[in-house]
């Protein structure tokens, strides 16, 4: 495509050289900037791409997008051409919607922010829109989905370039839709500048991802992901949140029509009369829905209060893009996802689950709704990530000693950080509980441990990793899935497997 094309629209502050040339393609990585392509150099939070404009440049570039130029670029016998914005990582996002020719204008998206639930509701609107006989792509967290071709996700939304191209190879398959998960990193770091969104979620906002590689604090956390409610054609909003009314008006004052979902009388598609209940062998919740589209009896297949208000954000979001009631009920009776109460068979007369709650609140919300399932003990077995804020530890450590009957406290994503010394933090949270708990640094070890005091009527739950199969440590990052190594150690103990 010629530059002049892509760049159009885009502020330019200076340029230099032909901007009628032609670009095969983009790259923001200078190991890939070769003959042909537009090498946009992105300021992050570990390198600088400015650094490697002599590399880009050697190896043949063809342009650059830059914020500052370098002296190699002003000199009267640069040898390609450059242009400068003031932002290149809006700027990325720009060329690569231009560049593959606008693919979420054609398609219906949905996009889901919040810091719990957009996993499952992103799973459970694309099961309503699959039911309705939609072709649905998903993005996030656990995996992005293309037809039958899953590809495991390095993180919650791509950058913008693999975003585009992601969605463009969607539009190439012939899917009509996508729900993807909109993250606060990526719309704070435009990541999804440019994508048209026919509906934007919003569903709550708890204190999280607060650090130097994320958000300053909370006023920044809720404004980033104001940005989706502005920019969605459809906001669609927790009405029974607290920060409801700050949300909303995000959305009024872009002059996005606003609808409400939750439990309140006044919200817009609301669940009425609900009941715990067992069917097909899955625990959930049926309950009788209320919208503006149709009324009718729905049983969620996934247990807790909190997977009632991910159901709701789904059947709006489906709604919107036309789904019907009976569409509603077969994709959420048997809803199930990656790492989000996912059951792990044991073939023994206890229970055993995986899930990614990974702070307080999500731990806190996991063991109360769980609980109600349990005839035995709970048994929680969890750790906490490194380089994160340290005020989670404690946090975590005091819901699992207020609530568990017994917590095995175990490594997670150390990172950086000496595993014991968070471990140490954990125990900091619990012991002011009198709650008991056993350390097991290694998380193998600790699931086996997990495994073996395990009593008839007992639940485990792995918490905090949930769907990733990996853990990073400080000089390496191993291949690690809490349910495959549950499956493989009770098969290694009793004898029996998946």
């Amino acid at each position: 495509m010629n530059l002049q094309m892509l760049v159009q629209g885009l502020p330019v502050l200076k340029q230099g050289g032909d901007l009628s040339i032609d670009i095969s393609q983009i790259a923001y990585d200078s190991r890939k900037a070769i003959r042909g392509s537009l090498f946009v150099c992105i300021t992050g939070f570990v390198t600088d791409g400015h650094q490697y404009i002599s590399q880009a440049i050697s190896q043949g570039v063809s342009a650059l997008l830059v914020e500052r130029p370098t002296p190699e670029l002003l000199a009267p016998d640069c040898p390609v051409t450059w242009i400068q914005v003031a932002n290149t990582r809006l700027g990325l996002a720009h060329v690569s919607d231009r560049f593959f020719e606008h693919p979420s204008g054609k398609m219906e998206m949905v996009g889901i922010t919040g810091t719990k639930g957009k996993t499952t509701s992103t799973y459970m609107t694309r099961a309503i829109l699959q039911a309705a006989g939609r072709k649905t792509g998903l993005i996030g967290t656990v995996a992005n989905i293309i037809g039958d071709q899953v590809t495991y996700a390095s993180r919650t939304t791509p950058e913008s370039y693999d975003l585009q191209a992601l969605l463009d190879d969607m539009v190439l398959a012939g899917l009509d839709s996508c729900v993807m998960e909109v993250s606060s990193q990526g719309l704070m770091l435009d990541r999804v500048y440019g994508c048209d969104y026919k509906v934007g979620v919003f569903t709550n906002l708890y204190h999280d991802h607060i650090g130097p590689h994320e958000h300053a604090d909370m006023e920044e956390y809720l404004e980033a992901k104001l940005i989706l409610m502005r920019r969605c054609r459809q906001a669609i909003i927790n009405r029974d949140l607290d920060i409801f009314p700050k949300v909303r008006a995000a959305a009024d004052e872009a002059h996005v029509p606003v609808l409400t979902y939750g439990l309140a009388p006044k919200a817009d598609v609301r669940a009425e009369n609900l009941q715990k209940t067992m069917e097909n062998g899955r625990s959930g919740t049926r309950f009788d829905l209320v919208s503006p589209w149709f009324s009718g009896s729905v049983f969620v297949g996934m247990p807790g209060r909190f997977n009632i208000y991910n159901a709701l954000a789904a059947i709006a979001s489906a709604a919107c893009c036309g789904a019907g009631l009976a569409s509603v009920q077969q994709g959420l009776s048997s809803i199930a996802v990656p790492g989000r109460v996912q059951p792990v068979p044991t073939g023994r007369d206890f229970q055993l689950v995986v899930d990614y709650a990974h702070n307080a609140a999500s731990l806190e919300s996991l063991l109360l709704t769980l609980r109600e399932y349990v005839s035995g003990r709970m048994i929680v077995l969890f750790g906490n990530g490194g380089d994160r804020a340290r005020s989670r530890r404690f946090e975590m450590g005091e819901v699992a000693g207020r609530l568990s009957d017994l917590t095995i406290i175990t490594s997670d994503n150390p990172r950086t950080e000496d595993p014991l010394a968070i471990i140490a933090d954990i125990v900091t949270g619990i012991a002011p509980t009198g709650g008991r708990y056993e350390i097991v640094p290694d998380r193998r070890e600790a699931i086996d441990r997990a495994i073996e005091v395990a009593r008839p009527g007992d639940l485990v739950i792995l918490a905090g990793k949930g769907h990733e199969n990996y853990q990073i440590f400080k000089d390496r990052t191993i291949h690690f899935d809490d349910a495959e190594t549950a499956s493989e150690l009770l098969a290694a103990r009793f004898g029996m497997g998946d």
